[in-house]
């Protein structure tokens, strides 16, 4: 009876109207897409820095200036 997500996500959205009400799903799912922007952001963020410390560790290494 239940065997696709289809029928699984019509029975988490109903349920979900039942007990919220039909004004709170539109904030919940607002909420939802601004946490999702920022992992995101925050997943780029230690992507680049990870780049960033490859790129210092394969560089050779510079001699200071001679006195």
């Amino acid at each position: 009876m239940f065997d696709s997500i289809d029928d699984w996500l019509v029975i988490a959205v109903v349920a979900g109207v039942l007990f919220y009400g039909s004004s709170k799903i539109p904030q919940f799912a607002h909420s939802l897409g601004r946490s999702v922007g920022e992992f995101k952001k925050g997943r780029l963020e230690v992507e680049r820095e990870l780049q960033a410390e490859q790129a210092a560790a394969k560089a050779p290494p510079t001699t200071g200036p001679a006195h």
